[in-house]
């Protein structure tokens, strides 16, 4: 195993918190040898005892109104953020033979998430809470696993799937937030938005490169995939960030048809 690779690994096992994201900023890319092997038993995401996981539907729902509400929020969007650190250190682990652009556009999505997690955790502290106070649910780990056979489908769920959801319910989110006054929050999540755009947009040209390795067209075979992967959601598309991050209206529109 080459030096970089097994410091993704201890990054990708730590269970603490702020050594995860300590690991991660300082993690510099290096080469990744081809004829470096998937490893034998790949190991599972750290994560501390808390919070305490439970089903979707059996996270409390709280207005923003209260200062518990607004905790509950963005301790909500912090969990999104540690496990989107897993998520990236897991793309670059997982998945050997790609090529070294693949591992440095990757990289800088982990430690861009890292970022975004450390601000929210940081802001959360200055209200008085900590993250691991509120239950939290694991769906987005839940498709990594689901998706762990195969780069091509991962590409294609997880960054263009889960985190373009990010791009469609975040501007909601502002807009809430922005009538209690919570500055500081509508500038972190501004943040997050833009740097989430490039992240989509990784994805997509990631899943796109697969495709045209296996001379499999893209958009036909993502809708194949949306169908036996994904629940369908309800709400609005964020089009010009989904455009933004290098979906095409022709998915845009297909996307419309199945989520309605």
């Amino acid at each position: 195993m080459s030096d970089f690779l097994f410091a993704v690994e201890c990054a990708l096992k730590s269970c603490d918190p702020a050594e995860k994201v300590s690991l991660t900023r300082f993690l510099t890319q290096a080469e990744v040898p081809p004829s470096v092997p998937p490893p034998e038993r790949l190991p599972a995401p750290g994560r501390p005892q808390k919070p305490q996981l439970v089903m979707p539907r059996d996270v409390p729902r709280r207005g923003l109104g209260t200062l518990e509400g607004r905790a509950a929020l963005l301790h909500a969007l912090a969990h999104i953020e540690f496990n989107a650190v897993n998520l990236a250190l897991d793309a670059i682990y997982r998945f050997r033979g790609m090529p070294q652009a693949y591992y440095a556009d990757w990289l800088k999505v982990a430690q861009e998430e890292a970022y975004h997690f450390t601000l929210l955790r940081e802001y959360l502290q200055q209200l008085g809470f900590e993250y691991g106070d509120f239950p939290a649910h694991n769906g987005l780990w839940e498709m990594a696993l689901r998706t762990d056979h195969d780069v091509l489908i991962r590409m294609a769920l997880v960054p263009r799937v889960l985190e373009a959801r990010g791009l469609d319910v975040t501007p909601g989110i502002q807009a809430r937030l922005k009538e209690v006054g919570d500055t500081r929050a509508m500038e972190i999540l501004a943040i997050i938005l833009r740097d989430e755009i490039g992240h989509v947009q990784i994805g997509n040209r990631w899943y796109r490169w697969c495709c045209e390795q296996r001379g499999i067209d893209p958009v036909p075979h993502f809708i194949t995939l949306y169908r036996e992967y994904v629940t369908p959601f309800g709400g609005p598309m964020n089009h010009d960030a989904r455009l933004a991050a290098g979906f095409t209206q022709e998915e845009l529109d297909l996307l419309a048809t199945l989520n309605t």
